[in-house]
């Protein structure tokens, strides 16, 4: 199967350090476990499957959802990390997978997660459908959106009188770019939600998330009270697209 032009062996570089990447985003965090928390609710799952889960940074919340997470990343160097990490964490394992093909059967899943995974991903039709395979019918995924359409965009983009490009926008400058590397693109939600039920996946629910993100805001108004913010308005704010993390909480058909 295709895997989207997605790789995983990026990560293994030294130069990459996604532990050291988290270190000063508790904001970014504690936003995305706020909307995990509120996806899932009070529902309870038998098996959760955990894809681009990097070092297991969200593995022990899902954990509290399930009865056993499998965490899987492309990157051999996370895995690594994620196993040390998780050691001591009962029900939690850490695999190594190829970038759009997942180890496991057919309907074997109650639970995916995608977090921070999209954005690696230009064509994430590929790895959306392996989603859809491994769900249980009528099981669940929860998937992490780079949001191009977010409200500064829709300004810039007023400015300049152009609309947002429905297809998937590289944000790295040309020299990045043309160097290769790690795809980091921004998708149209209106794109990615067509996505979505074509690999078989309907939304549920949305948040907008990661609404208050600003080093100015941290420093003058204090994470703690950011966060307060941040959790009562990312549910009315989902219908405008406008954060630049969109959270969907998918079911597969059948």
């Amino acid at each position: 199967m295709d895997d989207g032009g997605a790789r995983g062996d990026q990560y293994d570089d030294e130069s990459e350090d996604y532990v050291a990447y988290w270190q000063g985003r508790d904001y970014e965090h504690a936003a995305e476990l706020a909307a995990v928390t509120r996806l899932i609710g009070d529902s309870r799952y038998g098996l959760v499957c955990e894809v681009g889960g990097g070092f297991g940074r969200l593995s022990p919340v899902l954990k509290e959802y399930a009865d056993r997470v499998m965490m899987f990343d492309p990157s051999a160097k996370h895995v690594a990390i994620a196993g040390r990490l998780l050691a001591d964490r009962p029900g939690i394992t850490a695999h190594h997978m190829r970038p759009g093909h997942l180890p496991l059967d057919d309907g074997s899943a109650d639970l995916v997660s995608m977090i921070r995974v999209m954005h690696h991903l230009p064509d994430p039709g590929p790895t959306l459908r392996e989603i859809a395979r491994v769900l249980k019918p009528g099981g669940r995924a929860l998937i992490e959106v780079a949001n191009s359409a977010h409200m500064l965009n829709k300004l810039r983009y007023a400015k300049r009188l152009r609309g947002i490009p429905r297809a998937p926008v590289d944000i790295r400058s040309a020299e990045k770019a043309a160097e290769g590397g790690i795809p980091f693109v921004n998708h149209h939600p209106d794109t990615v939600v067509r996505q979505f039920a074509e690999a078989g996946l309907r939304v549920e629910d949305k948040l907008s998330v990661s609404n208050m993100r600003s080093g100015r805001l941290k420093r003058s108004v204090g994470e703690d009270r950011l966060l307060a913010v941040e959790q009562r308005i990312q549910g009315p704010l989902a219908a405008l697209n406008f954060g630049p993390s969109l959270f969907f909480l998918l079911r597969r058909n059948g």
